[in-house]
């Protein structure tokens, strides 16, 4: 897709990865359409990328209506829809409180379905389209610790595999970005650091800009930094040795 003259909707755009996705889309040409919790965060990407902003909090049904509804009744149709916004939790499964398991199931998961499925029938009807959805290399191998975490984006993987076949005939495109760690703010508000030696954290504008790249090369699946495809290779062909592996180095 050519972004440029393009209208984007990118979610959890406040911050770390969407924020960077929103700005490297502006200066792509798009007009940014940036949805996230934090009012004052809002405006500031607002005003750094010239587009408008939308309150809404994706755990919650009627706020992704209303997002939604609000992005159909702008002056041009949304050609992009990012869907980036999530949220984590690490700690032993059994200690987990239960209702961070549907926050995370929410925001996660059933958030992006809903308003994939608001916005997609629009492109359908104009024939063209670009669904990304921001999975996680916790989605593909599975992480201690992050067991829900790593489901709920193994379920965005699958949902965007099944949707794809579904478009391809139609113009629509569907593509999956799976960074490893990221140094952003989500593991502060998950409520631990990041203490693993490896992999080393990269900076939330290199997984924009595979996003972007993504969206105009029409590329289903993009692994950031590209060298995680090799244990997402092993756990697939080798899973024995893969889990061995990982229980000797986390």
């Amino acid at each position: 897709m050519n972004i440029l003259g393009s209208t984007a909707l990118v979610t959890g755009a406040t911050a770390g990865i969407g924020r960077g996705t929103a700005i490297a889309l502006a200066q792509a040409g798009a007009r940014v359409i940036a949805a996230g919790r934090d009012p004052q965060a809002l405006a500031a990407i607002r005003d750094a990328t010239g587009g408008t902003a939308v309150a809404a909090d994706l755990a919650d049904p009627a706020d992704v209506e209303r997002l939604a509804a609000a992005a159909l009744d702008g002056p041009e149709p949304v050609d992009i829809l990012v869907n980036n916004a999530g949220i984590g939790w690490e700690g032993p499964f059994a200690a987990m409180p239960p209702e961070k398991i549907e926050d995370l199931a929410a925001v996660n998961l059933l958030g992006p379905a809903r308003l994939t499925r608001a916005l997609l029938p629009s492109m359908l009807e104009r024939g063209r389209g670009h669904i990304v959805n921001v999975a996680s290399i916790a989605g593909h191998v599975g992480v201690r610790d992050e067991a829900l975490y790593a489901a709920t984006k193994a379920a965005l993987l699958t949902f965007s595999e099944g949707l794809r076949y579904e478009v391809q005939a139609s113009g629509v495109r569907v593509s999956t970005v799976s960074p490893g760690v990221v140094n952003t703010e989500f593991f502060a508000r998950r409520g631990s650091p990041f203490r693993r030696r490896r992999p080393q954290p990269i900076p939330p504008e290199r997984v924009a800009q595979a996003i972007v790249r993504a969206i105009e090369r029409n590329h289903d699946e993009v692994v950031v930094p590209g060298w995680l495809r090799l244990p997402i290779w092993l756990h697939g062909v080798w899973p024995g040795l893969y889990r061995a592996l990982a229980r000797r180095f986390g």
